[in-house]
């Protein structure tokens, strides 16, 4: 068996994050897995740890971490040229703040065993990544790629409230339920213009869901290796339904919900969405100068899957 890279990425807000990685050790020497582990300091330097690992020329990297280390890995793999890319396998030992790329999978952050004997399987499944286009307050044009979804409006708004309280509290529930509460003050709608397919929708938006995978539930028939991606447009509800929506989203029938629209699609283009925070698979992103686009590119990285 190949030695593994491995990144380790505490959870911001816990108090003994060595205990974790204590854990995840002693299981990797019981399953003898031969490794080198590194530990980044912040979100920053996911990116410059997996370039390094590329460079010293790691076949396997490990994050142990969560959708936005995931995230960071995946950009920075893509910087490398294919015939490298390709010689790289991806996989993740769940320890973040949202680990829902690794749940669509049936990776499971308490199965520390059980995800490490799959790993060492080395089944691997190219997915695809999403691409949000678009230009900065400079008018420099950018780009980031995405394994699970892009947000727009008021979920983008929340789950950043909710990383921000879990970071605070440390408890997942309270997080969540301390960001609902919060969502009361946020700004509910946003005036949009969207061109999706062959529709043109130019009205009040509550929320977009741009989904590779299945969106924290908000594109829950998404697949990372179709080569589409799934949307979900959410017009504001009134009270009443809004509840509905979520008792719907809590039992995973969120399209149900009168108010979503759904759709599937290659290409997204956002013409108009002013005000509306962005965040790209958990993570809150500077708002898009003018209108982006968002695209997919079909089984581009190497993922480690269960069997």
């Amino acid at each position: 068996m190949e030695r593994w890279g491995i990144i380790y990425c505490p959870k911001g807000g816990i108090i003994r994050p060595q205990k974790r990685w204590e854990k995840i050790e002693r299981v990797l020497k019981e399953q003898d897995v031969e490794y080198d582990m590194v530990q980044s300091e912040n979100s920053k330097s996911v990116e410059r740890l997996v370039k390094m690992m590329v460079n010293n020329g790691y076949k396997t990297i490990i994050v142990v971490g969560g959708d936005s280390a995931l995230n960071d890995a995946v950009n920075c793999l893509m910087q490398c040229d294919k015939a490298t890319r390709d010689s790289i396998a991806l996989g993740v030992i769940p320890n973040g703040v949202m680990n829902d790329f690794a749940g669509f999978w049936g990776f499971k952050e308490g199965e520390i065993e059980q995800t490490v004997g799959w790993l060492k399987k080395r089944r691997i499944r190219r997915v695809d990544l999403g691409c949000i286009r678009y230009a900065n307050r400079e008018g420099e044009r950018c780009h980031r790629y995405f394994l699970n979804c892009v947000n727009i409006g008021l979920i983008a708004a929340i789950m950043n409230l909710r990383r921000q309280t879990r970071h605070l509290f440390g408890s997942r529930t309270l997080s969540f339920f301390t960001s609902f509460v919060l969502m009361i003050f946020q700004r509910m709608e946003y005036r949009m213009e969207l061109r999706i397919n062959s529709d043109t929708i130019k009205r009040k938006v509550m929320t977009v869901c741009v989904g590779s995978a299945r969106g924290y539930g908000q594109t829950p028939n998404a697949v990372p290796y179709n080569g589409m991606l799934d949307v979900s447009v959410v017009y504001h509800p009134e009270v009443t339904q809004l509840l509905e929506g979520l008792y719907l989203f809590v039992r995973g029938k969120f399209l149900n919900h009168r108010s979503v629209h759904p759709y599937r699609t290659r290409e997204l283009e956002i013409v108009e969405a002013k005000h509306a925070m962005v965040g790209v698979d958990g993570r809150l992103m500077h708002t898009p100068e003018g209108s982006y686009k968002i695209t997919i590119e079909q089984e581009v990285i190497n993922f480690l899957i269960p069997e």
